[in-house]
């Protein structure tokens, strides 16, 4: 993925110089959203803004390297930035499956999705640090895209698959939070960033920490935090939406006992990574890693 990481950084840094940033209360709606979920508002907070859309048309006519098909990191950040490319990668008539309603998305009613393009981060959800390693598997043929919308509590899934050595977004699904692999989590991360004092009472008795030595750039520092110093370390979090990529078919009916929740900076070298085990019927912070 890095090294077409270099090519995401030069497109951003350029619209970023035409375009104009908004506050982090900025709102945006999804015609694609609107169009295939019917669960009322779906507003997004964004934080951040690193383009416009009409910034982001300018590099339509753009061809994708053709290994960017080994990886699908390489591949949807390609799809998002490029509209030409997603009327060539998708599988119209595109089924937008909501409940047991089954509607159709014809080419010419498409309309441009960015996904977290808008945002200057998007975030993982991982099992475990091995589960990780799958994003570098070029095995993979089967990815998922999530919007995961707490004020409705809705998951907007489009679905790619890998068809003969070509990813293709393939369905758009709709399904409530509650039927998610993840729904204990994303509930319970809901609270954690909307409820201060729940906040507090979801952290473990010490926090390992792992960060950059302010006193040395080039070196780390491990520690420990308590509820007494979380303060001091607590991140700022996206609270309204989320947007989550599924690597594979994972597995059913099975939500672990861990999950490590990753905030990662698209072209600014951010990375956050926060690791949770469930205690009982709780959830626990017991990692934070910057």
């Amino acid at each position: 993925m890095k090294r077409y990481l270099v090519f995401i950084f030069c497109l951003l840094l350029l619209m970023a110089c035409g375009g104009s940033k908004t506050n982090t209360d900025s709102v945006e709606t999804s015609h694609n959203d609107v169009a295939s979920v019917d669960t009322g508002d779906n507003v997004e907070t964004t934080y951040g803004d690193t383009a416009t859309a009409d910034d982001m048309d300018a590099f339509a006519n753009i061809p994708m390297p053709k290994a960017a098909d080994e990886l699908f990191d390489d591949f949807i950040f390609n799809f998002a930035a490029n509209k030409n490319l997603q009327l060539e990668r998708i599988l119209f008539p595109l089924k937008s499956i909501n409940g047991d309603r089954v509607d159709t998305i014809r080419k010419n009613q498409w309309k441009t999705e960015r996904y977290f393009m808008r945002q200057d981060f998007y975030t993982l959800l991982f099992d475990s640090e091995r589960h990780m390693e799958v994003v570098k598997d070029t095995a993979v043929s089967h990815a998922v895209v999530e919007a995961i919308y707490f004020n409705t509590g809705a998951i907007i899934q489009h679905v790619f698959d890998r068809l003969r050595g070509t990813w293709m977004l393939t369905s758009i699904q709709t399904i409530p939070i509650s039927q998610s692999e993840n729904a204990s989590f994303l509930d319970f991360y809901h609270n954690f960033t909307t409820d201060s004092l729940f906040q507090v009472e979801s952290l473990d008795e010490t926090i390992y920490f792992e960060g950059p030595d302010p006193d040395d750039d080039f070196a780390r520092m491990e520690g420990v935090i308590t509820p007494e110093t979380w303060e001091a370390f607590a991140p700022e979090l996206p609270q309204k939406k989320l947007y989550n990529i599924i690597y594979g078919h994972p597995r059913k009916g099975d939500e672990g006992k861990h999950k490590i929740f990753v905030l990662r900076g698209i072209a600014n070298g951010l990375e956050l990574e926060m690791t949770f085990k469930r205690k009982g019927d709780s959830w626990k912070l017991i990692k934070l890693t910057t």
